[in-house]
């Protein structure tokens, strides 16, 4: 029976089960797993092999992790003294390989990640990051500690993610690009933290209708369009009463900073990714 048929548990006579783990029905863990800890796979969940689970973690149904992805490790920070922190992730989740998520951190308590979420290979994420829905973590993308990923945002190859930042809604990071502020809703990014444009793509594929785009857009022309005092443009944008939703949603996210937001560029244009 292959690991996809059936509700029978499968694990592989080389996999090793410590005495805390829970295996739900259609279970498959492969060749040469590691699973030590209060962990629990729901069920459908396959570990193809040479997966490492570790501490106290819960993964929910279908995840399907690909060989070396680690789980659940201690974080990498040095105030770390080995309490129990946890690992929490929804369902229908891809880790390729060589993925790695550590465990909360000394003055968290959890790293959590949503449904649908597609990690790429030697992707990382870090303690306490919260990772919503449907998202894209892009080959060699490193995520530290506290990061927060809105629903579909992108982050593509090689990118690299400050603590504490966050990534709203529908936004992109173009390869190889950094940040340490936060990258607005349906914003596209690309270079040290500079907004280039909106993502047009990604919300026409979002189905996002020609009007509410043409709001963004304009929404985006009006804040970032030129370097300015952000404050003030903020509240010349809330004069163009009643805003659109999508409008509504970028500036509460604005507001809400406290990294700070990334930059507008004087060249920035409309070209869509």
């Amino acid at each position: 029976m292959s690991p996809a048929e059936g509700k029978a548990i499968h694990v592989h006579p080389t996999a090793v089960i410590g005495p805390e783990v829970e295996l739900a029905e259609g279970v498959y863990v492969g060749p040469f797993c590691l699973l030590e800890g209060r962990i629990r796979l729901n069920p459908g969940c396959r570990l193809l092999n040479h997966v490492t689970i570790l501490g106290d973690a819960e993964l929910g149904a279908r995840n399907v992790l690909h060989p070396n992805v680690v789980i659940g490790d201690e974080p990498q920070d040095v105030a770390y003294t080995g309490g129990r922190r946890r690992v929490l992730i929804g369902d229908d989740n891809v880790f390729r390989e060589g993925v790695t998520v550590h465990r909360g951190s000394e003055r968290g308590d959890a790293t959590i990640i949503g449904n649908g979420n597609f990690f790429m290979q030697n992707s990382h994420v870090a303690h306490d990051c919260r990772i919503g829905n449907h998202t894209i973590i892009s080959g060699g993308a490193l995520l530290a500690g506290w990061v927060e990923v809105g629903d579909h945002a992108i982050v593509s190859g090689n990118c690299v993610v400050h603590q504490f930042v966050r990534l709203g809604r529908l936004s992109m990071m173009r390869g190889l690009s950094r940040t340490s502020r936060d990258v607005p809703p349906f914003c596209l990014m690309d270079g040290t933290h500079t907004l280039r444009a909106v993502n047009a793509i990604g919300l026409r594929r979002a189905g996002f209708s020609a009007e509410s785009i043409r709001s963004i857009r304009n929404a985006f022309a009006l804040l970032f369009r030129r370097r300015q005092n952000l404050k003030l443009a903020l509240e010349r944008l809330q004069e163009q009463m009643p805003l659109a939703a999508e409008v509504a949603e970028m500036i509460e996210f604005i507001r809400n900073s406290k990294r700070g937001v990334a930059l507008g560029s004087s060249q920035a244009n409309e070209q869509d990714n």
